[in-house]
């Protein structure tokens, strides 16, 4: 049985009480139910009381929304629950991870850049305070993936970079930030994402170390947060072929499992050889590497039978419940493993003191208390900090920097966004801010426009050579889930905006998100990298180029991507 005095619950003998007693009064439907984190698409009423008082949910996760907004959710989930809920949201970056006016505060990458773990202990404690301010009392933060393949598709900006040693010491301070100011952690993405070009979205993806590797690597990273008491450890849906042999010398090739259905992964290995006392969730179950094994009546127990405590999403709520209810009645999750899952759901409940909350009225903060946490100057100023020492200088042709109007006045811009989408916006934005940015410093910018690309093919080079001082190239191609690459394309017809005038003329690129664009304009001479994109930023980014401020950012990948070409 769970040791709950033990870390990281250290629960005293009245919060082991409440457990006991909690899970003693629990029906079938009950204990079905908390094994759930489910997810609140919608605000409406009527929906948000069904998950607390009809599917009896162990917690909610919520996407980013207005915060009176989020409180209302909050509040409305929290008044309807017999047991007080776990509110969860993915606190990757900021505050902003709930609320849309909380501080984003920057992506891991961008702290990394600083090489100050205190940044990362900051980083995190505004995500605690912000969090908490809302009603939110769980993080899926940090993530400790280790990005070892510049292809992979979703790791890139999200992680701490490349290097094992930062990784651990800054997801560590990350996670305790965040723990120090009321908010659970779930350091993500165990076994650890990073080393193929998978996504577990898509696909299973395979972390494909030596157990030796592994162990020096991400082995250390999770052993480290979960010595600094991280609460709870997200589960990827994630193959580690080595370590499920060295406990399982048998196994096929077919019979390997991602560690979210692998008891070898998650008891044997995170529990038993990590000594991982805490509560274990899976990650999306709507991914398609939760169900590409198995069937998804199997898999949905499964999860709970290999070590999981909790299931995260559903894909059809009432046929989920219905596979979980089934797991327990014909013994894929056993009564010892699932009272154990049970009371780490309620352990992690009572740590963070919400049955006492529920006791006395203080589950849901104060709306404009909120506020002014959310607009927190010490939040800003921590995120400007990051900024100012995260932009990375990576290679310089001498005689470029800094621009200046009397200088470099006619500027030539290069977009470089992706296509119409959701995220399309957003991006917009940023280019629009960056050029009013410029404009404000006296410098007179162009904007290239793609419908007139063949009109630029056609054009002399000396007239662009008599018409622009300076081009520069702003890309805001952010690796994103359910994108399997994220590489540059170039404008119709015949890469009509392809850097070809650096001969001629001095360019400049620049890459608000993905560090890994060099593979694609090796031979551009300056070029630099921000890992994020944001008001803060887009105002440090100008005031380097222009020489009002150094660059202080080290690269905590390779930009080069392993070419020699790239570092010409």
């Amino acid at each position: 049985m769970t040791d709950l005095k033990a870390k990281p619950f250290y629960l005293q003998d009245e919060d082991i009480e409440w457990v006991n007693q909690t899970l003693a009064g629990m029906t079938l439907d009950e204990k079905v139910g908390q094994l759930f984190c489910l997810i609140a698409y919608t605000s409406e009423e009527e929906q948000l009381r069904s998950l607390a008082r009809d599917v009896k949910a162990g917690g909610v996760m919520c996407r980013p929304m207005p915060t009176a907004e989020a409180m209302d959710t909050i509040r409305i989930l929290q008044e309807n629950s017999k047991i007080p809920m776990l509110i969860s949201a993915n606190l990757e970056a900021g505050g902003n991870g709930i609320a849309v006016e909380g501080t984003r505060v920057g992506s891991h990458m961008q702290i990394a850049a600083t090489e100050d773990d205190s940044l990362a202990y900051k980083a995190g404690a505004v995500c605690g305070r912000e969090g908490s301010a809302v009603g939110a009392n769980w993080g899926f933060a940090p993530i400790i993936d280790i990005d070892y393949n510049f292809r992979n598709p979703i790791t890139n900006t999200r992680t701490f970079g490349s290097d094992p040693e930062r990784v651990r010491r800054m997801g560590a301070a990350y996670a305790k930030g965040m723990q120090d100011h009321g908010v659970a952690a779930s350091v993500k993405h165990f076994p650890g994402d990073g080393v193929d070009e998978l996504d577990q979205h898509l696909a299973i993806s395979i972390n494909g170390l030596s157990t030796a590797e592994w162990d020096q690597t991400y082995g250390k990273a999770y052993e480290h947060a979960i010595g600094e008491g991280a609460l709870t450890v997200m589960i990827g849906h994630i193959m580690q072929p080595a370590y499920s042999r060295y406990f399982n010398p048998a196994l096929t090739d077919e019979e390997l499992l991602p560690a979210s259905l692998s008891y070898d992964l998650t008891t044997r290995l995170l529990k038993e050889k990590l000594g991982f006392n805490g509560l274990v969730v899976t990650d999306a179950s709507s991914m398609a590497g939760m169900v590409i094994p198995m069937h998804r009546s199997k898999a949905v127990p499964q999860a709970i039978a290999a070590g999981c405590d909790m299931f995260l999403f559903t894909r059809n709520m009432e046929e989920d419940l219905s596979y979980m209810k089934q797991g327990i009645e014909d013994g894929t999750i056993t009564p010892e493993r699932l009272e154990d899952a049970l009371r780490k759901i309620l352990a992690l409940k009572a740590s963070l003191g919400l049955h006492r909350k529920k006791q006395d009225g203080t589950l849901i903060p104060n709306l404009e208390t909120a506020r002014q946490i959310l607009a927190a100057e010490e939040h800003k100023a921590w995120a400007q900090e990051i900024a100012a020492r995260s932009i990375t200088l990576v290679k310089e042709e001498g005689g470029v920097l800094p621009l200046s109007p009397a200088k470099h006045r006619r500027v030539l811009l290069y977009p470089l966004q992706s296509g119409q989408s959701y995220f399309a916006a957003a991006a917009d934005n940023s280019i629009t801010e960056f050029k009013q940015l410029l404009e404000q410093k006296g410098f007179e910018v162009e904007q290239f426009n793609p419908s007139k690309g063949m009109e630029g093919l056609l054009k002399a080079y000396q007239d662009y050579v008599d018409q622009y001082d300076v081009i520069l190239y702003v890309a805001t191609l952010a690796t994103k889930s359910n994108q399997t690459t994220v590489r540059i394309e170039w404008a119709q017809p015949m890469g009509a905006d392809v850097p070809v005038f650096q001969a001629e003329i001095p360019t400049v690129f620049i890459s608000l998100e993905n560090p890994y664009h060099l593979l694609d304009v090796p031979r551009v001479k300056t070029f630099i990298n921000t890992y994020g994109t944001s008001d803060i930023v887009l105002r440090e980014l100008v005031d380097k180029l222009t020489g009002n401020s150094e660059f202080r950012g080290i690269s905590p990948v390779d930009p080069f991507c392993g070419r020699w070409d790239a570092r010409i």
